[in-house]
């Protein structure tokens, strides 16, 4: 078996999984499950939401892997698979207690979708969303830069846009979310 800490066999093994060695794609996705689970959880807050993302983010692999191309890193794609995985499933998180609560009476808040502390990594969610709502393109390139601390020249090459363009969108991402976390007295 290959070293799959060394990241050019992890390339190797993705671009064979990509090709449709099977074989390839199982030891691939046994490789990574660690890896993804550690990115979800970084937004998560809950080890059960985490873990949700970090299963619906392998089947995504397992069923996208055919468009790696090998123009970045294996890991870079899979961060922001893992990225957008995790994003869902708050997003999912909160519908299902929107509708909880459009369904029953007055419940105690939720803390998956509220949070009493201000900076926190779902107020961090929430700001995306309002920000993703009106200007999507700047929300991927922050989350691969602030959350998953993935280095400017890997952001640009997976979303095969300029370093330029990559800042840019990071810094009016920044300037968009600011205010959404400022704590009010």
């Amino acid at each position: 078996m290959p070293d799959l800490s060394d990241p050019d066999e992890l390339d190797a093994l993705a671009l064979r999984a990509a090709a449709g060695d099977r074989a390839a794609l199982e030891d691939l996705l046994a490789a990574v499950q660690p890896r993804v689970r550690r990115t979800c959880g970084r937004m998560l807050l809950y080890p059960e939401d985490a873990e949700e993302a970090t299963q619906d983010a392998l089947l995504l692999v397992a069923t996208k892997i055919g468009q790696f191309g090998g123009r970045s890193r294996f890991t870079t794609w899979l961060h922001a698979v893992a990225s957008n995985s995790a994003r869902g499933t708050y997003r999912t998180l909160k519908r299902r207690a929107a509708e909880r609560l459009t369904d029953e009476l007055p419940v105690a808040p939720d803390p998956r979708t509220t949070s009493v502390i201000a900076g926190s990594r779902l107020d961090l969610l929430e700001a995306l969303e309002v920000v993703g709502s009106s200007h999507p393109e700047l929300v991927e390139p922050l989350v691969l830069r602030d959350v998953q601390q993935l280095e400017y020249s890997e952001i640009a090459a997976l979303l095969e846009i300029p370093l330029g363009t990559v800042k840019s969108r990071i810094h009016a991402a920044r300037t968009a979310v600011r205010p959404l976390l400022a704590i009010t007295d």
